[in-house]
């Protein structure tokens, strides 16, 4: 079985943080990869029409975000980049094939690589 989900947090798609499910707002399922990759570039021409910034892996896994979309973290003492993540997975996994897609291409990269816990703090914008 395969889902597309879309997720909004801390973390880009790719990490798979232990508790990433938690990041979910939809998920969508399919018998089929090549139904699941229709909707998966379907949801992608939605999603990039709100986002600045795009980071996409070949693997169907794209991370969006805008400037100033952030949440204090008071462990980090630091204000964490808010992502919307857009994956297309199998059995909740990544998948191993490539997308052919072009314009799944990187258009900037924020560099973040750290984690910090899940306290409930709202989103400042």
């Amino acid at each position: 079985m395969y889902q597309v989900i879309t997720m909004y947090g801390d973390n880009e798609p790719w990490w798979f943080f232990e508790e990433w499910e938690k990041d979910i707002q939809e998920e969508t399922s399919f018998l089929s990869l090549d139904e699941a990759v229709r909707f998966f570039q379907e949801k992608w021409e939605l999603i990039c029409k709100n986002y600045t910034y795009i980071n996409s892996k070949t693997n169907f896994l794209s991370a969006f975000w805008n400037d100033g979309e952030e949440r204090w973290c008071e462990e980090c003492d630091d204000d964490l980049q808010q992502y919307m993540g857009l994956a297309l997975l199998e059995d909740h996994k990544p998948l191993t094939i490539e997308s052919e897609r072009k314009f799944y291409e990187a258009t900037n990269s924020s560099g973040k690589a750290k984690r910090c816990q899940r306290p409930e703090q709202s989103i400042r914008r």
